[in-house]
């Protein structure tokens, strides 16, 4: 009996330092930072081993690359930061277990070609998350290791934002057509600064492109894929380069010597690539309605040609014609139903011809029949007592103007009604030039706007600093279903001249016979003002104090607007360019400047305070403790100050100065 106990006793005592043991273990593995006020971990996972070797050749029957390393590691988001060229048609499989990391490949090896797996920034330590950064690997299915580089940069073509992740590829087929039918014989994506570096590229004539690939075929496939491709030729190439290297102290923050060392430099190293989306949308009918009794509103899936409408089994009286009024994106149609016959119709029916895309992206003629209902709602009967009560006050044509407080020297006056007027005379708006109390009516233009029939726009030349009155009698204009309007009159003035300034851009290398305009910016890269390029100078008068920033595009067809490219018509978008410093106009001052377009190159021209896609860096663990101790060493300071100065009373009094 008492043998059986101490055994028990003896198992209890192993089983309890089995854990105890565990636990320790535990705790001594889960950092390698020590908590009690030990050394932080401030360098990357260094690699232990790897299988294939590095560079390793004639490697034919590969399915696993198995890594070990130093300390336990991670990897984020690998199936979108580690770049594998080239590219797999079947994505591989990423295993992280401890120290060790695993990558199956699943696609066949193609013979004879150098394999490069990037890591980029996706691999860290796991618990201080020091990056271990352009961690690359490579290897060879055939006899020697390809080791040519490309680098370069992706700038959207329209604005010259840095284009992240999008791939960047080679071919070593020539024709245009590799593009769109075979994927990319080698592979890169870029950062957050729109960098990339293609790597593992043997000597040769290639192609290069970039695609926002959607469905990861890595071909051009989809005209709403995001593109970019070089005109010319890339022909990589090395030279022997030197840099100059700073070597710090044991502390990491002293600097010890400056020390050059030589490097291979792969050229070309600095490509800028323009990226756009082709103009090609699927045009179709999207959505049909009858919103209101007096409207059918038709919604395509792109900007659209003027589409034809005729209403069936309906006599429409000449008098009353449908009103076409359009958005400003072309892809909406709004009709007026303007026949009293037609509008008490509840149920209508529309043929309608317009271009439809079809299964081959071919824009079509083609003919729909709609059948448009409305019904309006009926509530209960009312009491014939109650109709004094529920007579309805007199509804007024609605009419929005933006004559009323300062107006812009440059500005046109606005007139919109609530609804199509029938009868218009322009003789019954009257503008006036008020001066001291005295209203002298003048002449002034009036314009119809393109799109919108319910709108008008009154130009004239103003006078700076003068007062200006718009007015109409009441019942002037009477829409087509029965509204009046009620008296207008708007009161504003003009500012003045010194309320202003102007500003002047010389533009440098500009060449001649180029259409262009030039588009002034606010501070959120959004074009408030546009003037042609005249003499090669850009002239923005009346612009109201402020900080601006400027773009010039290259108007190659002249109407007046950036136009993207096309691959298949071998067509670039159009250029633009970004000058490279902020523009402050005071009021009543002018500033002129030369604008050089080729003293620096497109990725360094915008301004990084108007850049949206701003570049991530992501801070090492060594740059956060030393921000965290500059910090604790601030607060002390300023600590140390105010216990300082709380034996002191105010030095104005001229007592307690530790001066005396």
């Amino acid at each position: 009996m008492l043998l059986g106990l101490t055994r028990y006793a003896l198992k209890r005592l192993a089983r309890s330092l089995v854990i105890v043991s565990s636990v320790l273990l535990m705790v001594s593995c889960a950092s390698r930072g020590t908590p009690g006020g030990g050394k932080y971990d401030l360098d990357p996972p260094k690699l232990v081993s790897i299988h294939p070797s590095m560079n390793a050749l004639d490697v034919t029957r590969l399915k696993n690359i198995v890594m070990l390393f130093d300390e336990n590691v991670q990897l984020e988001n690998p199936s979108e930061k580690v770049i594998i060229t080239p590219p797999q048609k079947i994505a591989p499989i990423f295993t992280t277990i401890n120290r060790k990391i695993k990558v199956e490949l699943r696609d066949t090896l193609i013979p004879n070609s150098t394999y490069v797996i990037d890591f980029t920034d996706a691999l860290a330590d796991m618990n201080e998350k020091n990056v271990l950064e352009n961690f690359v690997v490579s290897f060879s299915t055939g006899a020697k290791i390809d080791s040519m580089e490309i680098s370069g940069k992706v700038l959207q073509a329209s604005d010259l934002e840095p284009v992240t992740g999008i791939y960047v590829g080679l071919h070593s087929n020539l024709k245009d057509s590799a593009f769109v039918k075979f994927p990319f014989d080698r592979i890169s994506k870029t950062n957050s600064k729109g960098e990339f570096t293609i790597r593992g590229v043997t000597p040769n004539k290639y192609r290069l492109y970039a695609l926002k690939d959607a469905n990861r075929d890595f071909k051009y496939d989809s005209p709403a894929e995001e593109i970019a491709f070089l005109d010319s030729l890339v022909v990589p190439s090395s030279v022997a380069a030197t840099r100059v290297d700073t070597l710090f102290k044991s502390d990491k923050k002293t600097i010890d010597s400056l020390v050059t060392k030589s490097y291979t430099r792969f050229l070309p190293d600095n490509i800028i690539l323009r990226s756009f989306t082709s103009s090609f949308k699927r045009q179709f009918l999207q959505k049909y309605e009858r919103p209101a009794r007096n409207q059918i509103a038709l919604y395509f899936g792109a900007p659209t040609e003027h589409a034809r409408v005729e209403l069936l089994h309906t006599k429409p009286n000449p008098d009353f014609p449908l009103m076409e009024e359009r958005n400003a994106q072309n892809d909406t149609v709004k009709y007026w139903i303007t026949d009293p016959g037609i509008l008490k119709t509840d149920s209508l029916q529309l043929r309608v011809g317009y271009i439809k895309t079809d299964s081959l992206n071919i824009g079509r003629e083609t003919t729909d029949t709609l059948k448009l209902n409305f019904r309006d709602f009926k509530g209960g009967k009312k009491n014939n007592k109650d109709k004094d009560k529920d007579k309805e006050p007199i509804r007024f044509l609605g009419i929005k103007t933006n004559a009323s407080g300062a107006m812009d020297i440059l500005h046109t006056l606005d007139i919109e009604f609530e609804e199509p007027v029938r009868d218009f005379d322009q003789k019954r708006i009257v503008l006036s030039h008020a001066k001291d109390s005295v209203l002298t009516p003048v002449p002034y233009t009036l314009l119809t706007d393109s799109l919108n029939p319910r709108k008008f726009k009154i130009a004239y030349k103003w006078k700076p600093g003068e007062n200006y009155v718009l007015s109409a009698d009441s019942a002037a204009f009477h829409s087509y279903y029965g509204l009046w309007n009620n008296k207008l009159e708007g009161k504003f003035k003009v500012k003045k001249e010194e309320e202003y300034g102007h500003i002047f851009l010389n533009i440098k290398n500009f060449p001649p016979n180029v259409p262009a305009f030039v588009e002034l910016l606010d501070k959120s890269d959004k074009p408030i003002r546009r003037t042609k390029v005249k003499d090669a100078g850009a002239l923005f008068k009346y612009v109201d104090p402020g900080t601006y920033y400027a773009r010039l595009v290259f108007d190659v067809n002249n109407n007046g607007r950036w136009d993207t490219g096309e691959y298949a018509a071998d067509r670039q978008p159009e250029m633009v360019y970004y000058y490279n410093k902020s523009l402050v106009l005071k009021a009543y001052f002018e500033v002129e400047e030369d604008w050089d377009l080729t003293s620096l190159p497109l990725d360094k021209q915008k301004l990084l305070e108007i850049t949206k896609n701003k570049p991530q860096q992501k801070k090492t663990k060594r740059q956060q403790l030393e921000e965290s101790e500059k910090k604790k060493q601030n607060e002390n300071n300023n600590s140390s100050d105010n216990n300082n100065l709380n034996g002191y009373p105010d030095s104005t009094t001229g007592r307690g100065s530790r001066f005396q």
